[in-house]
């Protein structure tokens, strides 16, 4: 891939550094909260002394002495198979990182294409949705479903590096984002360098993603393809089989010369009609719900919930509540057509919370706790929130 730097670049963002930005920079990490770095110390720990911690970050950042603490390695379980690793930073550091990112942004956000949605500002995953449904209706019936293999963990940090400073000429912040990358990651005791990739977890890491991908899309445009990406998921929309044939042909070859490669297995041409998954949604001719995996998911956090060893009380109810909420919130947009998915799964919970009661799975426990029962518990119900946010 070749990367022309521009002409006239951006100088001097270091100065741009003012206490006014170090506090919108924590305001924004403690508004996303997180759990503390290698360092132990939790945002509201560092909040205790935020004067002096943000004047002494901010010290270290215009005078080239900033040094990053190694980042702290968790897993999240995706399936029974399969963990993804993330990269906790310290506090201190996704603070550094923000301010970057708010210095960042406002520059690359203007050449950024419409089409993109992921972490971006006034965007988000239901625009990007709503913009493929939009698609589909001006007659773009056949989608190429393509998945990047690892792409956090694979991007190269010498490409980035290189998009960066064909914009910016500060030579400060671009050995800032350098540190940022190859902070190193605390893992069986030792630290083991990062020498690719951009941590998951990280604050600035969907901005670099953004700056890489950026080069996709105008790609696609440049061919006339439509899509809709958010950070690394994206579909692209054709009229046409030998159209997606042809699409999947310049996304495998752009992606290539990203330095990335597509996963063959999660790679796939489908029409509409047969459906396709996007961003949590199962979509299809006739139908925008919860795709499998997430129904899956949602089922896992319940089943966690609602062992047999468990007891039934406010506290539990208060935590399924927590759960039911949060998904009600994402899978129920105006295009969503999941009632009868929700009214399923609000049947299920129930049947959970019986058999956890009374420590067996039987039919006629239906008339020992019936629904209207745990109702007055506080129990929510997916189907009534959803019809009660489609009514606002």
């Amino acid at each position: 891939m070749k990367i022309v730097p521009k002409k006239f670049k951006v100088h001097s963002l270091t100065g741009r550094i003012t206490p006014e930005l170090m506090r919108a920079a924590f305001k924004a990490v403690k508004k996303n909260r997180g759990a503390a770095g290698l360092d132990k110390v939790s945002v509201e720990i560092y909040e205790k002394n935020l004067e002096e911690n943000l004047n002494s970050l901010m010290k270290d950042l215009k005078t080239r002495s900033y040094q990053p603490i190694p980042l702290r390695r968790v897993y999240i379980t995706e399936r029974k198979d399969k963990v993804r690793p993330l990269g906790i930073p310290a506090v201190r550091c996704r603070v550094a990182q923000e301010v970057v990112r708010q210095l960042l942004s406002p520059i690359f956000e203007q050449q950024f294409h419409n089409d993109s949605y992921g972490f971006r500002p006034g965007r988000n995953c239901h625009m990007a949705i709503e913009q493929v449904l939009q698609y589909a209706q001006q007659g773009y019936k056949f989608v190429v479903d393509a998945d990047i293999k690892g792409f956090f963990d694979n991007i190269s940090q010498k490409l980035v590096m290189d998009l960066v400073a064909a914009e910016i000429a500060d030579g400060n912040i671009l050995g800032l984002i350098k540190k940022f990358l190859r902070s190193g990651v605390m893992e069986d005791g030792a630290i083991k360098p990062t020498r690719k990739g951009t941590p998951q977890g990280g604050v600035i890491s969907p901005l670099l993603a953004n700056i890489v991908l950026n080069y996709l899309d105008w790609q696609l445009e440049a061919k006339g393809y439509k899509f809709g990406r958010y950070a690394d998921d994206f579909v692209v929309m054709c009229k046409s089989e030998t159209q997606t044939e042809e699409a999947l042909h310049l996304v495998k070859n752009t992606i290539e010369e990203l330095e990335l490669e597509l996963s063959p297995e999660k790679t796939k041409i489908s029409r509409l009609s047969q459906g396709f998954e996007f961003l949590g949604f199962f979509i299809s001719s006739g139908t925008k719900k919860m795709r499998p995996k997430a129904e899956e998911k949602f089922k896992s956090k319940i089943r966690t919930l609602t062992k047999r060893c468990h007891n039934l009380g406010a506290k539990l109810i208060e935590k399924l509540n927590r759960v039911i909420r949060g998904t009600v919130n994402y899978f129920h947009p105006r295009f969503a057509t999941n009632i009868t998915q929700f009214t399923r799964l609000d049947s299920w919970v129930r049947k959970r919370l019986r058999c956890m009661k009374y420590k067996r799975s039987w039919h006629t426990d239906n008339r020992r706790m019936k629904n209207k029962y745990l109702h007055r518990l506080g129990l929510l119900s997916c189907r009534d929130l959803c019809l009660a946010a489609k009514e606002r």
